[in-house]
């Protein structure tokens, strides 16, 4: 669990801070999403995404050092058989916060934590077009096929090659 952060601690002490964060993640991975006030979501991301972290790795150790945070097995069976693999691809970022508006009691801000169990989409890079990497390709390999040429005369595959490369010299001269 990350250290604690210097000053008031969510209405109690250090050790009340840990067991509520401790209750708050249990109860996200119970119902995967939960409306509770804005301090307490920001503080409960970072917790909830180490305990998701821990149960990608699936081992013993790291089922253990869960079990140090949540004490209820069945939360953290939950945790490490159903959540684990749905974010599997996942790099990070876990849990969505959303703004809901304010508490009628007491006007504090009101969002809902909830875990982030959509497959990812990977992000297409963009490259080089594939016309600009073809002329330096065909004019490594034209003069090899001149070098060839006397030697294996009238090579079929020579004169493909030899071929492409008239036109990529003939596409040259039309861009100049």
């Amino acid at each position: 669990m990350p250290t604690p952060t210097k000053g008031p601690r969510l209405g109690g002490g250090p050790a009340h801070e840990r067991l509520m964060l401790a209750n708050l993640a249990a109860a996200l991975f119970t119902h995967k999403s939960i409306k509770t006030t804005e301090t307490k979501a920001k503080r409960l991301r970072p917790v909830a995404e180490r305990l998701i972290t821990f149960a990608k790795r699936g081992d013993l150790h790291s089922r253990r050092r869960v079990m140090r945070t949540i004490g209820d097995t069945s939360v953290v069976h939950e945790l490490f058989t159903e959540i684990a693999p749905l974010v599997a691809e996942r790099e990070g970022g876990y849990t969505r916060i959303t703004k809901l508006g304010f508490r009628k009691g007491d006007n504090a801000s009101m969002v809902q934590i909830e875990l982030v169990l959509e497959p990812v989409t990977p992000k297409v890079k963009k490259s080089k077009p594939a016309a600009a990497e073809t002329p330096v390709v065909a004019e490594e390999t034209a003069p090899e096929v001149e070098a060839e040429e006397p030697a294996t005369e009238a090579a079929p595959e020579a004169e493909a090659v030899e071929a492409e490369a008239e036109v990529v010299e003939a596409e040259k001269t039309d861009e100049k």
